[in-house]
């Protein structure tokens, strides 16, 4: 591959930023309120009806954006970002709790989307975990502990809580939502308790609880008003659940060589609380691809557990997430990394990173997603590739490194260079290719057949891998929550 030159690189991040904050992000009453999921006048003006809902601003698509910002100092607009998902916040019976999954201004007002305009009329959940994550990660960077303390924001956080936090029909810590409820929204058999949307319910209630827990110290926790003993309940809830959850994943969801070969012996049928194979998990829904996929270093969190029917997909940004915020081990993590390089022809190939392996085909692609043709083998979420997911391996690759030192798995090739090859595949055909939002094929190298172009989340996604590649890879740092140890003695 050849170099791009210093030259030719600072143009193209030059171009990003213009993009980025020249056409992307929007204001409302003077003030930016976040940026639209695709720059439409630029993508062949495409008229509104045709782009659908790409011109509304997406909680999901606007993190890598604000993550950006915060980095770029741009501390106001994020501030108005949460204050305005804030006030969108659902006040509904059915609904109370949950941020939208979108919104757009119509006739100088917000119009939140909460799952009535979906296909499926599901609500994203990935949003609503989202909202009291960057809460937190605003708060740290900045420091504004007035804001976090402020009525409004606390009053957020307690809805929050009790839409997570409320009895259900099941004791696992995990939490239920149906096919399409995350960044996989069109039906792939995710429904259930996918892992994205554990790994962000743990870092979710991580934040909350962490914000929460700024506010009875800067208030005075023993103060005796309802309003500061039901803080004082959520918060020791959150911790509580926080130490469940993750004992959880770990135990159901954390798979190498060792812990497949245990799980293939296990005798089926059990009953009683004491057992080894809750879940009746039989030998044969165990797929033979593991045992190449994993190796003899590679371990991963899978996708799903389910009743007889275990997920063995490996799905990037769970398992992204997973070490970034410290649920995995940092010998977990070297095996998930070792994993990553193991198997870069499939999920790096010529477009990183592949969303998704393996894709689900044949019978099973048109039994389960409804002959979906967005989602055809190797399309779309079905094992496309997706640009914006290169920032999170980079920011849990670097984030290691900078806790533990040296990474070196494979002498013949390490991650500096695969962490450059990618980078440099980013500044070779993201411009090139108009920042398409995904690529189809084995190895992604063509445009998805429905993608988007200049796609923001794509475009933000590229300027925070440069940043920390380039710029200052201490700021890989700046998704860092707290554990649950220090968590409890704040």
């Amino acid at each position: 591959m050849v170099k791009t030159s210093h030259i030719e690189e600072q143009i193209i991040v030059n171009l990003a930023r213009s993009l980025l904050y020249e056409k992307a992000l929007v204001k409302l009453d003077g003030q930016f309120v976040g940026a639209k999921a695709a720059i439409a006048k630029i993508s062949q003006n495409i008229n509104s009806k045709e782009d659908l809902n790409y011109g509304e601003v997406f909680i999901r698509d606007n993190i890598p954006v604000m993550i950006y910002l915060l980095i770029d100092g741009q501390y106001e607009i994020v501030r108005h970002f949460l204050n305005t998902c804030l006030e969108l916040q659902s006040t509904e019976f059915q609904t109370r709790g949950i941020f939208p999954t979108s919104f757009i201004e119509v006739d100088h007002h917000l119009v939140a989307d909460y799952g009535q305009r979906a296909i499926g009329r599901i609500c994203s959940v990935d949003a609503t975990l989202w909202w009291p994550i960057l809460a937190y990660l605003y708060v740290q960077r900045t420091g504004d502990q007035d804001w976090a303390i402020k009525t409004e924001v606390q009053i957020g956080l307690q809805r929050f809580l009790e839409l997570i936090l409320h009895p259900q029909f099941r004791d696992a810590p995990t939490l239920y939502v149906p096919d399409g409820a995350f960044m996989i929204d069109r039906p792939m058999d995710v429904w259930g308790n996918p892992l994205e949307i554990q790994v962000l319910l743990y870092a979710s209630l991580m934040s909350a609880a962490s914000l929460i827990k700024i506010d009875l110290e800067k208030k005075n926790s023993t103060q005796s008003d309802d309003f500061r003993q039901f803080q004082q309940h959520q918060f020791d809830y959150a911790v509580a659940w926080l130490k469940r959850l993750k004992r959880y994943l770990l135990t159901h969801y954390w798979v190498n060589n060792k812990t497949i070969q245990v799980l293939r012996r296990r005798p089926t049928e059990q009953y009683g609380e004491s057992v080894t194979n809750e879940y009746n998990i039989q030998t044969e829904t165990i797929p033979h691809w593991l045992q190449d996929w994993l190796g003899s270093q590679g371990g991963y969190l899978i996708g799903n557990i389910r009743t007889g029917r275990p997920d063995f997909r490996f799905f990037t940004l769970g398992n992204c997430l997973g070490a970034i915020f410290d649920i995995i081990s940092p010998e977990q993590q070297r095996s998930l990394f070792s994993l990553f390089l193991r198997n870069r022809h499939s999920l790096f190939a010529q477009m990183p990173l592949r969303i998704c392996h393996p894709p689900l085909e044949s019978q099973d692609w048109r039994l389960i997603t409804g002959f979906d043709r967005k989602n055809l083998p190797w399309c779309y979420h079905n094992g496309g590739h997706w640009p914006c997911l290169l920032w999170f391996f980079v920011l849990a690759i670097l984030r290691y490194q900078s806790r533990y030192g040296d990474l070196s798995i494979d002498g013949s090739y390490c991650f500096e260079i695969l962490l450059e090859e990618s980078y440099q595949v980013l500044l070779e055909r993201l411009p090139q290719q108009k920042w398409a939002e995904y690529f189809d094929g084995p190895t992604g190298i063509w445009i998805g057949q429905q993608a988007r172009i200049y796609q923001t989340w794509t475009i933000a996604g590229f300027l925070l891998v440069h940043q920390f590649l380039k710029v200052n890879p201490a700021d890989s740092n700046i998704m860092n929550l707290p554990n649950i140890r220090t968590l409890e003695l704040m």
